[in-house]
């Protein structure tokens, strides 16, 4: 598409959950409401136009052994806008990505910088793994090189106990969280099990990634605080597996797995009920591949969140959250056209008519 090139998309124009309008134009890459007098050329696409899907937790440059080459990053990031998925929050990640800020045909990326983790307690080559006391320190690096977030492992199999454990001491992540927020940046943390939530949430934490721990006890504190959660369901659905393969040696935290799995759709749907904000995030990049921002739609719903709701944590309501403007005069032309209403079903997430990336579509 040349760049005197116009876009005009028509049919419904989803802006809000309850809001649609006719039609919208890109112009210069902007969206616009008012007819651009004078077009040269004018391509029409037709359909239901979502903003640009979110995907909130997934991680560009990474797969299960650590960094990847730029290709590969590529690859998962162009995996990714072909889905719809055209705002990701990177939440951790070992490779710089800074170089796709360039490109004009890939999603946009919010990047919560490296994880942070202790010693010996993650996955080998993705995060900095460190003692307590410079936890400060890093969060501090961390939150200066990423897009306003920062990324902590809150919890993971402690070998010498046999399950899952927290990681840190609660003075230290009080301490870290309030650095974070003196420099601008949120902060949010993978937690599986129980025990690190309430610390983690008092200590002032914005977000918590996959929440399985969650209890009637802690529920409520995370209704009060505001804290959001980002249940990565397509990555629940893999604990029966981890399971098995970590029961020989590690039974107890076997057990635990399959309980936390067992209880997913009840979890997320307590969670909702008592006012917890929920957002999409496929946890992609790790062991699942790119591009299953509809298979995470899909799953909240089956968790019992009403399908608005679901589509919303994807859409309007992610990108508020976010930051990030949808389908607003003057945004960015980032949109997603399909056949039919997503209101109605939110499957048809899965069949994108039409990909746009700054007026331009690209898919």
């Amino acid at each position: 598409m040349s760049e005197d090139m116009v876009l005009h998309v028509k049919g419904r124009i989803l802006v809000g959950p309850e809001e649609a309008r006719d039609e919208l134009w890109v112009v210069g890459g902007r969206i616009t409401f008012t007819r651009p007098p004078g077009a040269r050329e004018v391509r029409t696409v037709e359909g239901w136009a979502l903003p640009g899907l979110v995907d909130a937790h997934c991680h560009v440059g990474l797969d299960r052994h650590g960094p990847v080459a730029a290709e590969v990053a590529e690859k998962q990031a162009l995996t990714d806008r072909d889905a719809g998925a055209l705002l990701l929050r990177d939440a951790g990640s070992p490779s710089d990505t800074r170089w796709m800020d360039d490109r004009d045909d890939l999603p946009r990326v919010i990047r919560a910088g490296r994880h942070i983790a202790r010693t010996r307690r993650y996955i080998r080559n993705y995060a900095h793994e460190i003692e307590p006391d410079q936890l400060v320190a890093h969060v501090s690096q961390e939150a200066r090189r990423g897009d306003g977030w920062v990324k902590l492992v809150g919890d993971w199999i402690d070998r010498g106990a046999g399950d899952l454990t927290p990681c840190w001491p609660r003075e230290a992540v009080e301490a870290a969280i309030a650095e974070a927020h003196r420099l601008g940046a949120r902060v949010t943390a993978h937690c599986f099990a129980e025990d690190s939530l309430r610390d983690l949430v008092e200590a002032g934490i914005d977000c918590i990634e996959h929440a399985t721990g969650l209890t009637e006890e802690t529920i409520p504190l995370f209704a009060e605080r505001g804290v959001a959660i980002v249940p990565t369901l397509v990555n629940i659905a893999t604990f029966p597996d981890l399971a098995a393969g970590g029961q020989a040696k590690f039974p107890d935290w076997s057990a635990h797995m399959r309980r936390l799995y067992e209880r997913r759709y009840d979890t997320v749907r307590a969670a909702w009920d008592a006012g917890i904000p929920v957002f999409v995030g496929t946890d992609a990049g790790g062991s699942l591949p790119h591009g299953l921002v509809a298979a995470e739609v899909a799953e909240l719903v089956t968790a019992g969140i009403p399908p608005l709701d679901a589509l919303s944590a994807t859409a309007w309501g992610a990108r508020d959250w976010l930051g990030r403007p949808g389908l607003t005069e003057g945004a960015p032309g980032d949109l997603v056209v399909y056949a039919s209403d997503p209101r109605a079903d939110v499957r048809v997430l899965a069949a994108p008519r039409r990909v746009v990336v700054g007026g331009k579509v690209v898919a």
